[in-house]
Order: C-alpha cells, then structure tokens, then sequence
C-alpha cells in the first residue's frame, strides 16, 4: 500500500505555467501524478551503488514511475 506524503515547494513560474498547460490538455493527469513521475524518475536516472537500500529504493523507484505512468483515469 502506498502512503502518501504531501511536499510543499516552490517551483519557477515558467515551469509553473507549463505544467499549468499540459494539465489543461491531459486531463488524466493531475499535479500529483506529474510530481510522482517526474521525481521517480530523476531518482531513477540518479541513483548510484549497489547496496541493498539502494537496490531496494531504485525498485519502488521504478514501481512508483510506471504506475504513474499507466495509471487508469479514475
């Protein structure tokens, strides 16, 4: 089950309106659904080391990007 974790943070305008803009046109996403997918998968692309942890990060890592990515529109 995943728990969900609310983050406040402060992104520049520019970026601000294209989100604004891709939401108006893809209406099965959300703020949420971005804010997942785009923070999985730069942890994704950053992650480095072959310890467990980070072997079990990288994991929920790429469950959190695809599930993201196929979520069906409620």
């Amino acid at each position: 089950m995943t728990t969900p974790v609310s983050i406040l943070a402060e992104i520049p305008e520019e970026l601000h309106e294209s989100l604004k803009n891709y939401l108006e046109t893809h209406p099965t996403w959300d703020q949420d659904r971005v804010f997942a997918a785009a923070l999985s998968l730069f942890l994704l692309q950053n992650s480095s080391g072959q310890t467990k942890t980070t072997s079990d990060n990288y994991r929920a890592c790429a469950r959190v990007y695809l599930e993201a990515l196929f979520q069906q529109s409620s």
